[in-house]
């Protein structure tokens, strides 16, 4: 079984920098595309990022691109979201996913284990 956990979050002024850590278990993921998910309060789960774990190809939602990567750790079975110069925008819940196919998807649905999420809180 699947098991994802979230780390790295917290207050944060704007303008500074995040790393979060997902870390991975339960098997292993050559077949497996992972990605970062946020939500914020009375929003819907918002994609940010995704990577396919065996090849490493990554997809950044458009208009994060300029400002966060994804990356992972194939030996420590674990996965990055570097986030820099943080807006306050960037406050919500981030979320590790993990979907059984190396293809990146961008809709939540798409994919069926979850960790229990991280807050990242940007202040002005």
């Amino acid at each position: 079984q699947v098991h994802l956990v979230e780390s790295g979050g917290g207050l944060v002024r704007a303008g500074t920098s995040l790393r979060l850590s997902c870390a991975a278990s339960g098997r292993t993921f050559d077949d497996y595309a992972m990605g970062w998910f946020r939500q914020a309060p009375g929003q819907e789960r918002e994609f940010v990022a995704g990577i396919s774990w065996e090849s490493g190809g990554t997809y950044i939602a458009n208009s994060k691109k300029d400002r966060f990567s994804i990356s992972r750790d194939t030996a420590k079975s674990t996965m990055y979201l570097q986030m820099n110069n943080l807006k306050p925008d960037d406050t919500a819940v981030y979320y590790c996913a993990a979907r059984p196919t190396p293809s990146i998807g961008t809709w939540h649905a798409y994919y069926d284990t979850w960790g229990q999420g991280t807050q990242v809180t940007v202040s002005s």
